[in-house]
């Protein structure tokens, strides 16, 4: 199947936009993941929450938060505008920002889940040996954690790049800039006589999701089989 122009420049924004959300959540999906998982503190129970929060409201809720926020003339986007004339509004950093936080609890309950099953005897054993919170943290908590890592890495890319509800609400669907595959598809789904274009683009978007599923089962079995060698 030969993608047209219109359809190769909606997949490769999506693998943009989708690849820029993941690699700037995962420090902070790491960071949310051991602290829910190793810390006691008050206001755990909220942070919780909070981090769940984008699984049970509508992503259109969530667009118009960020639109409220994060827009030219939102309380933080017209501060970012002003002083470093930053906008997310409207453009491909704020659908970045819209599908980060959409996909951001699979990332953090995948990594939170296998920071859980760490051997704790194992960090212990290097303190002993003299070894720092940051020295244990990068040479035994995270390598164990890997595995759970890509899972969640994977998965939260799987699920931005079929993000629609977020992004539309707050970056519209603007051809180049923020149309993704989803919003690609709602165009030709609205237009008369375009429903092969639609299907095509939905055969893509299951194929990528996928492989995405296929590469992250794969690249979880290598890291256990290093893990157990």
């Amino acid at each position: 199947m030969v993608l047209t122009d219109y359809e190769l420049q909606a997949l490769l924004l999506s693998l943009k936009i989708a690849s820029v959300a993941v690699i700037f959540s995962l420090p902070v999906g790491i960071l949310c993941a051991w602290l829910l998982a190793r810390c006691q503190f008050v206001g755990k129970s909220f942070l919780d929450g909070l981090v769940h929060l984008p699984l049970v409201l509508p992503p259109v809720v969530i667009g118009y938060l960020l639109l409220l926020a994060m827009g030219r003339q939102g309380f933080v986007g017209k501060w970012l505008y002003e002083w470093f004339g930053l906008t997310f509004s409207f453009s491909w950093r704020g659908a970045a920002l819209a599908v980060a936080l959409v996909s951001f609890p699979l990332m953090v309950r995948s990594i939170r889940l296998a920071l859980e099953g760490v051997d704790r005897k194992l960090e212990q054993a290097a303190q002993t040996l003299g070894a720092g919170p940051l020295k244990v943290f990068f040479t035994i908590t995270l390598p164990l954690t890997l595995p759970g890592i890509l899972t969640g890495t994977i998965l939260a890319f799987a699920r931005a790049l079929g993000e629609f509800g977020a992004t539309i609400t707050f970056v519209s669907n603007i051809p180049g800039e923020t149309q993704t595959i989803p919003l690609a598809m709602f165009s030709f789904i609205e237009t008369p006589g375009a429903e092969n274009e639609a299907a095509r683009l939905c055969v893509i978007a299951i194929v990528i999701a996928l492989m995405s599923l296929m590469v992250s089962e794969w690249l979880t079995r290598i890291a256990r089989k290093r893990l157990e060698a």
